[in-house]
Parts: structure tokens; C-alpha cells; sequence
């Protein structure tokens, strides 16, 4: 049994966190359960405690029963080796060690999305059975697993964002979006639309990016239900601006409306994690 929507929050430190997932209009439609998976978790107490969100995603062609259990299953994994190396990871986030946090990030990431695979690969061979034109993208790419990890010593300056697939990781400062794992500005000021899909890179089949915790700011992670919307349309991303440009984090029920914000064409599930530092 796969709920409809999941939601979580917490507060540490000068940081407040919002995390969401929830079934797409697609999804509901077809009487289909929610493929997105989202596990948040804290390891240890204290300021030795680190705070892990993961959002997972299988492959769009993926069967949804079994896209559902992988994704969930991936996200325990990943969790699971998280904690097994908290004590490293807790001092490496404090200390800022930018390569030994990648390189072993890494390695877990990319082991935890292997099951993902597993369901994206069984994806094309059963639409290659149907006579359907199999993907372009490779299997690693179409299915997501991305991950925010944060220390919770005031401390620890730096929070960890990484994962591979499609996703998004943005950073709202002074009122523009930031597209953090690429470092480019997401909308331009002057109004001009954002770079089209074509011309625009495809993304690594890891990424990771260490993001300053700088007060003010606030970092969103997503899966592409949501990363998608913010990226193609304009209104989307100056929606969720405009409604936290608030001295006050929303609360979790605000936060999971604003993530349902419409946007035609949109129709699949959405997972997010946002953070503020105060």
C-alpha cells in the first residue's frame, strides 16, 4: 500500500525543513499508485546528529507497482549506507572535505540506484515487446535518485546535494532561482525564456554540488515531476518565489499546497525537500 501523498518537516539549529511527495493527476487518473518515494531520517542527536532527505524516482515507462517498491527500496538503501558512515560523513560536512564527501557520496549513490535500473531496464524491454520505440536516454538516466545531506552542528557551514538522474536542484537568493548543480541563473532577469531542453546539456550520470548555508537563502531539491515546471515555466518558478518571500517558512500543510501549484502539462508525481536558514 503506497499512501497518496507523504509529508514531513523539521526544525534544527537556525535550519527549517519541508519535505513532500505526491501522486500526480496521471497517476490518479489511472488508478495507479504513487511511483515517488521520499525518506527523511536523522542519525544521531545533538549537533553530532545529520538529517538525511531522499527523493526517488523511477523510470516514467517503469510499471508502477513495481517503480513504486524499487524507488522506495533504493531510498532505504541509500539511507541505510548513510548511516552506516555517519561518523565520517558528520566530519567531512563540518570540515568541508568537498572530495572526500564526492567520492564517497558517490559510491553510495550509485549502488542505491542500481534496483532503480533494474526497473528501468525491465521498462524498455516490456515496451520493446509492445512495439513501442525504446527511449533515448539511457537506463540511469531516466530513473532518479537524488539526496540532501545536512549536519545538524551550527558549525558545518555546507550541506551535500547529489544524486543521478533527472531531478533538480535549485536555490532561491534575493528573489531569482539559481539552477545550483549546473551554477546558472535558472529565469533570466530581463524576462527572456529559459534555454530550451536541446540546448542544454545533459546532466552526468552523478552530480553533486557542496551549497554554502547562507542565511536567506533557500535550497529546493525535486524529482522531474517538479525540477520540469520550475525549468519550462516561468510562472511556476515565480509562484513558489513569490509565496516564500515571507520572513517565515511555511508550514507543512501551506508547503505541500504550494507544490500543487498547476501548470498544464504537468501531470506527474512530485517530490521535493526545501530548505531555510535563518
Amino acid at each position: 500500500m503506497v499512501p497518496d501523498t507523504a509529508i514531513d518537516g523539521a526544525q534544527f539549529g537556525g535550519t527549517t525543513l519541508r519535505a513532500v511527495s505526491i501522486r500526480g493527476d496521471s497517476a490518479r487518473y489511472r488508478g495507479e499508485p504513487r511511483t515517488d518515494a521520499l525518506l527523511t531520517v536523522r542519525f544521531g542527536e545533538g549537533e553530532e546528529a545529520l538529517v538525511l532527505t531522499v527523493l526517488a524516482a523511477p523510470a516514467r515507462r517503469a510499471n508502477a507497482q513495481w517503480g513504486s517498491a524499487a524507488a522506495a527500496e533504493s531510498a532505504r538503501q541509500l539511507a541505510a549506507a548513510i548511516g552506516r558512515s555517519r561518523a565520517e560523513l558528520a566530519a567531512d560536512l563540518r570540515a568541508g572535505a568537498r572530495d572526500r564527501l564526492r567520492y564517497g557520496l558517490q559510491r553510495i549513490a550509485l549502488r542505491s540506484a542500481a534496483q532503480l535500473r533494474s526497473a528501468a531496464e525491465e521498462a524498455a524491454q516490456e515496451a520493446a515487446q509492445d512495439g513501442d520505440a525504446p527511449s533515448d536516454l539511457p537506463p540511469e538516466e531516466t530513473a532518479s535518485l537524488h539526496c540532501l545531506l545536512m549536519s545538524a552542528d551550527p558549525a558545518a557551514t555546507h550541506r551535500a546535494a547529489f544524486g543521478t538522474g533527472p531531478g533538480g536542484l535549485y536555490l532561491l537568493r534575493s528573489g531569482h532561482w539559481i539552477d545550483a548543480y549546473a551554477a546558472r541563473l535558472l529565469h533570466h532577469p530581463d524576462g527572456q525564456p529559459p534555454l530550451p531542453p536541446a540546448s542544454m546539456p545533459a546532466p552526468r550520470p552523478f552530480r553533486f554540488r557542496l551549497v554554502p548555508a547562507t542565511s536567506g537563502d533557500i535550497l529546493l531539491l525535486c524529482t522531474p515531476g517538479l525540477a520540469t515546471p520550475i525549468a519550462e515555466e516561468p510562472a511556476v518558478a515565480h509562484f513558489l518565489s513569490s509565496h516564500w518571500a515571507h520572513p517565515h517558512p511555511p508550514g507543512t500543510v501551506d508547503f505541500l499546497r504550494q507544490i500543487q501549484v498547476r501548470a498544464k502539462g504537468y501531470a506527474d508525481d512530485r517530490t521535493a525537500v526545501a530548505v531555510w536558514t535563518d
